[in-house]
C-alpha cells in the first residue's frame, strides 16, 4: 500500500472519552491512517456500512464522507453521547448495542451492508466468525486487528500461522492484508502491532459440500493440528478403507480451503453434517 501519506495528524483530547480497558479500547489518534482504513472499502454494489465501535468517530468522520448511509454500533455509553453529540448527521443512526448479540437485521432487514471498524482485540475474533455466518449479507468486511490476528485471517497454506479462521474466511472471502499500524498512534497504546485487512466476498457463495460440515472439519482438525488427519479426525469413525487416502496423510496446515473441500466430500457419506 506503500508509505503513510504526510498529513496533519490530529490528537484527540484525553479527557473526551476514557479508554476503557475493560472493553479492550484503544483509540485511534491518526486522521491519515483513519482516512486510509475508510478508503479500504470500495462501496460498490451496496449502499449501507456498519462501524463496529467507533468511539469518538476518528474513523466515522471519513465514512460519513463517501456516498453511502452510515450506521454505527457501540456499546460504551460515554461514546455514545459524545457521537450524538459531535455527529448530529448520525442522528437515528447510532445504536447502543453489543454486536455480537445484536440481530442485524433490525437495522438492515435482508438488505447488503459492509462492516469495518478498529476492532477491540478482546472480540475481534468473534465479530469475523459472526461476519461468516452473515455472509449473504456482507459483501465486504475491513478493519483493524491485532496484526498476528490480520496476519492469520490472510494466512495461506504451509504456514505455522495458518489455522480454523484462515480456511474458514478464504473459502468465502478474498482476504488482503493492507498494512500495518505502530502502537504510537493508539491512546492509550497497545502492547503489539496492528494490521488492516480487507475481505471480498466471492461471488459464488456456495461451497460444493455440505457447509456445516465443512466447519466441523476444519475446526476438529486444527483442535489438533500438530496429528495427521488421520489421527486428528478419528472422532468421525471412518472406516480404514477411506482413512488410507493419502490426504489424511496430512497435516492440516498443508491443506488450503480447497483441499478442505474435497476432505469433506470424501467425509460426508458417512457422516451426519449437523452433528455439533
Amino acid at each position: 500500500m506503500g508509505k503513510f501519506r504526510k498529513k496533519h495528524t490530529t490528537h484527540l483530547a484525553d479527557s473526551e472519552v476514557r479508554a476503557k480497558k475493560h472493553l479492550g479500547q484503544h483509540f485511534l489518534t491518526d486522521e491519515n491512517i483513519a482516512e486510509r482504513i475508510a478508503d479500504t472499502l470500495s462501496f460498490s454494489g451496496y449502499r449501507k456500512v456498519l462501524e463496529i465501535g467507533p468511539g469518538m468517530g476518528v474513523l466515522t468522520k471519513y465514512l460519513l464522507k463517501k456516498d453511502t448511509e452510515v450506521h454505527v454500533i457501540e456499546i460504551d455509553t460515554e461514546s455514545v453521547t459524545y457521537l450524538q453529540e459531535n455527529y448530529p448527521q448520525l442522528q437515528g443512526r447510532i445504536h447502543e448495542k453489543d454486536f455480537l448479540k445484536y440481530k442485524l437485521s433490525e437495522i438492515f432487514g435482508d438488505e447488503a451492508f459492509a462492516v469495518i471498524g478498529n476492532f477491540p482485540y478482546n472480540i475481534s475474533t468473534q465479530i469475523v466468525f459472526k461476519v461468516l455466518e452473515m455472509r449473504e449479507q456482507i459483501p465486504e468486511f475491513s478493519g483493524m486487528f491485532q496484526k498476528e490476528v490480520a496476519r492469520r485471517i490472510c494466512e495461506k497454506e504451509g504456514n505455522k500461522t495458518y489455522g480454523i479462521l484462515s480456511v474458514l474466511v478464504q473459502a468465502f472471502y478474498e482476504a488482503e492484508y493492507l498494512f500495518t499500524v505502530p502502537p504510537s498512534v493508539f491512546n492509550p497504546p497497545p502492547k503489539v502491532d496492528s494490521g488492516v485487512l480487507r475481505l471480498t466476498r466471492k461471488e459464488n457463495l456456495k461451497l460444493a459440500c455440505d457447509e456445516k460440515l465443512f466447519f466441523r472439519v476444519v475446526k476438529t482438525a486444527f483442535n489438533q493440528r500438530r496429528k495427521t488427519l488421520r489421527n486428528s479426525l478419528k472422532s468421525f469413525n471412518l472406516p480404514d478403507s477411506l482413512r488410507e487416502d493419502a490426504i489424511f496423510g496430512k497435516r492440516p496446515e498443508q491443506l488450503g480451503y480447497d483441499a478442505f473441500i474435497e476432505l469433506t466430500l470424501k467425509i460426508q457419506p458417512y457422516a451426519i453434517s449437523d452433528q455439533q
